[in-house]
């Protein structure tokens, strides 16, 4: 994360909370960003130095302003101001991780070759909560250059059990071994 993110997405985290907010904001920021997302030129446009001030203002106000929560719609008008736009993204990470603390979340990628089905996912998901203490938002993510098992990082703690891990590691000890 950018510093620039990190201290703008935890000053709007302060204030919601503050105004018991957070659950509204994170919701709507999550929503901003997939638009974002999906409209670089949008975000582009109101990032333009040559596009005046109040145009770009007025912009956001007409994209955002009947449908976002007054604070999360000042945040983004400041962004804007201050050319800092393009940091949304890493400003809601911020807020995010703020929040899961607050809350006791942990956030969860698990890697297979294959998609789990949704029962595996609540196992796996009831497992991880067990682990961790925390309630666990789990994404899944298929990449078949696992070749097989379950590779699972948990707030940074790595879970390797899949064939290609298991294969780099004998790898590794048998390039350790003296002959």
């Amino acid at each position: 994360m950018s510093k620039a993110g990190d201290l703008y997405g935890q000053s709007l985290y302060d204030l919601a909370a503050e105004s018991n907010l957070s659950d509204e904001i994170l919701g709507e920021m999550e929503l901003i960003k997939g638009i974002f997302k999906e409209n670089p030129d949008y975000v582009t446009l109101l990032s333009e130095p040559s596009v005046p001030k109040n145009e770009r203002l007025k912009l956001v106000d007409e994209a955002f302003g009947d449908g976002c929560q007054q604070y999360l719609l000042n945040f983004i008008k400041i962004l804007v101001e201050k050319g800092l736009l393009r940091e949304f993204s890493a400003c809601q990470k911020r807020f995010r991780k703020c929040y899961n603390e607050e809350h006791g979340i942990a956030d969860a990628l698990v890697t297979t070759a294959v998609a789990l089905d949704e029962a595996q996912l609540k196992q796996l998901t009831d497992k991880l909560e067990k682990l961790s203490g925390k309630k666990v938002l789990l994404k899944q993510k298929v990449d078949s250059g696992v070749l097989g098992g379950v590779r699972v990082d948990l707030e940074g703690q790595l879970f390797d059990g899949t064939v290609k891990g298991r294969l780099s590691e004998l790898r590794r000890k048998v390039d350790e071994t003296v002959i």
